[in-house]
Formats: structure tokens, C-alpha cells, sequence
């Protein structure tokens, strides 16, 4: 069933510069929505380097992508924006009345006086298996992401890969699926231990199943799947019944639709003003990776500029006429009780 939402503001990417906007916004009473096409906050820093250290973030000498995502999760919680995960923005289009008709593929809707594109080098999108014919049985019964985890109970799921994405939902649809089976190329994981030892533990109480090898075929109706075709570690061939089959291959960064938003584009970078971070199309804004101006240097230090910069304007474009008045949260009382801090 499609939800419909009315905001002051909706952010695309839930990545670092994303979360610090929620927090720049919110100190002026400005209220979120964010959106992301992954199933968690971070963006490139959870999704890429969760564990990698990163040097250059003031004040934090080391700091992993994951810490720091879950920092700046913390900071900006006092405003309670809502984040819809595994949402790709399809549609962005100004309204009549000045507002933005935002719509994802998860069939959400927004109405937001502003818009913010946070999205870093663009949207993440999932890497297809090499598999004959798959394109027929996806979103029928092939799926790169899990939306809405009812979309699998009672199902036989079948999930491919040995990451944190493939673990973590094999242990979240173990309960609702009426079986499940997770193949890997090989009995080693990259995934975090506590999750691998959780997965051996059901397999061990055969409430689910293990298997090494590859997919190589798909056996199926009318985008119905009935089995994976799936040649073993050892060469032998056999398969699986599945219908309901998650590939999770990595993913890999392309634009999307943000090259159909009608902004000014700058080999597939939006083009913005260094004093109001606004695009092309007055009370959309961009930050971050996506943006592009003279002198751009794409550090997440920088985002936090440019974010601090884009909510004062944000402020102007919702409130015509209004004095906005700044304050230091160090000595402001009024900042400080939004933060609940006094």
C-alpha cells in the first residue's frame, strides 16, 4: 500500500553529509524525511569501508565509517527525522504550489517544501549475477533488496553471498520463510563473526540450510521461479528449490535518476552556488559528493560546510520573510534544549 508523507524537508542519501544535514536542519526547526536506496545509514562509509579508518574528520584522529555514521546518527537523533531505507528515488518534480512531489520505487510519496541531494557519486545499485535469463524472474522472484520482509513469509528463500547484506537478512527471514538456504561460493565469510556463528547455530538446528557453490541456471514459469540450478564446490550439479531467490553481489555507484531531475548537470555532478548550496531549481540543494563547484575538494569535512551553508538558505526558502537570528549551540539555551542538552 503507497504512504504518503508531508515534510518541510526531504533528504535524498542517508550517508554522512545526508545525517549532518538532518542535524543543520534541525537546529532551525526544519523537519526530515531521508531516503536511501540501502538498507542502512552511511552511505559509501558503512557500504564500502565500515572497518577501513578514516584520518581527516576534525576532532577524531581514527574513526571508522561505521563509528562515525553511528556519531553522527547519535548527534542528530533530538530531531527525529524519519529514515525510509531500500526507497530508490524515481520521480522529483515541483508542484504547483511550490512544493516538491517526491516518489520511490517502494511506492512512498513526499510532499516537502525543499529538497536536499545528498546522494554521494550517485545511487547504489545492486551488481547482477551472471546468470542466463535472470532479468525475466526479477521483482516476480528475484530481488536485490528486501523492501518489506512479508514479501517472503511462508516462501522458500534462497539467499546468495557471503557478506554482511546476505547474512544479516538470512538471519531476519530464517523466522517468516517456510524454508531458506544460503549459498556461497565458499564455506568462509566476510561477514561479522557474531552473524556467521548465529547462521551455523540454525544450521546445526536444521532450521535452515548451507550450501558452497555457484548458481549458474534458473528453472521457472512466467517469472515464477521453481528451483536455482546451482553446480557445487566439489563440481557436482544439483538444485534448490527456491521461489524467492537474493542475490547480494556487491554494489556498484551510478547516477540513476538524478540525471532526470531537470538540475544542471556537470559530467553527472550538480552544478550549485558556493553561498546557498542551491541547484539550478531554486529550493532543491545539493551536498557532498554529488555537487559541483569551483574549488570543490570531496571531503566529508567539506559536505559539513556545505550542509551548515544550505540549511541557513533552507530557513529563507520556508520562511519568506522571516529573520533568521544565528546562534552558537555553545551559548545559545534555545539550541541547547533541541539538543536536550539543558
Amino acid at each position: 500500500m503507497a504512504e504518503h508523507f508531508e515534510t518541510d524537508a526531504v533528504i535524498i542519501g542517508a550517508g554522512p553529509c545526508g545525517i549532518f544535514s538532518v542535524f543543520e536542519l534541525g537546529l532551525l526547526d526544519i523537519r526530515c524525511h531521508v531516503i536511501d536506496i540501502l538498507d542502512r545509514a552511511g552511505g559509501q562509509c558503512a557500504e564500502l569501508y565500515p572497518e577501513k579508518p578514516i584520518y581527516d574528520i576534525p576532532a577524531l584522529p581514527i574513526v571508522t565509517g561505521a563509528e562515525l555514521t553511528q556519531r553522527l546518527l547519535e548527534q542528530a537523533k533530538p530531531f527525529k527525522a524519519e529514515f525510509h531505507y531500500n526507497q530508490m528515488v524515481t520521480e522529483l518534480a515541483k508542484q504547483p504550489d511550490g512544493r516538491f512531489l517526491v516518489k520511490t520505487d517502494g511506492e512512498l510519496s513526499f510532499l516537502s517544501k525543499i529538497v536536499v541531494v545528498a546522494a554521494g557519486g550517485g545511487s547504489f545499485q545492486p551488481k547482477k549475477p551472471p546468470i542466463p535469463g535472470i532479468e525475466a524472474y526479477e521483482a516476480k522472484s528475484v530481488y536485490y533488496s528486501v523492501k518489506k520482509m512479508e514479501t517472503f513469509r511462508g516462501r522458500d528463500v534462497l539467499i546468495v553471498g557471503g557478506g554482511d547484506s546476505a547474512l544479516d537478512w538470512t538471519l531476519n527471514l530464517q523466522p517468516l520463510a517456510k524454508s531458506l538456504t544460503l549459498l556461497h561460493r565458499r564455506d568462509e565469510f566476510r561477514a561479522a563473526p557474531d552473524s556467521v556463528n548465529k547462521m551455523r547455530e540454525l544450521v546445526a538446528a536444521g532450521k535452515m540450510q548451507l550450501k558452497i557453490g555457484q548458481v549458474t541456471g534458473l528453472k521457472g514459469e512466467n517469472g515464477v521461479l521453481s528451483a536455482a540450478t546451482v553446480k557445487g564446490g566439489d563440481g557436482s550439479v544439483f538444485d534448490v528449490t527456491t521461489n524467492a531467490m537474493l542475490p547480494f553481489f556487491g554494489l556498484t555507484m551510478k547516477l540513476g535518476p538524478v540525471a532526470e531531475w531537470g538540475l544542471n548537470l556537470h559530467e553527472n555532478l550538480v552544478k550549485v552556488d558556493t553561498e546557498k548550496f542551491e541547484t539550478s531549481t531554486p529550493g532543491i540543494f545539493a551536498v557532498g559528493d554529488i555537487n559541483s563547484y569551483p574549488g570543490k575538494v570531496k571531503l566529508i569535512l567539506s559536505g559539513f560546510h556545505e550542509a551548515a551553508l544550505m540549511a541557513q538558505e533552507a530557513f529563507h526558502h520556508i520562511n519568506p520573510g522571516q529573520r533568521l537570528v544565528f546562534q552558537y549551540t555553545t551559548s545559545s539555551t534555545n539550541l541547547q534544549k533541541k539538543l536536550g542538552v539543558v
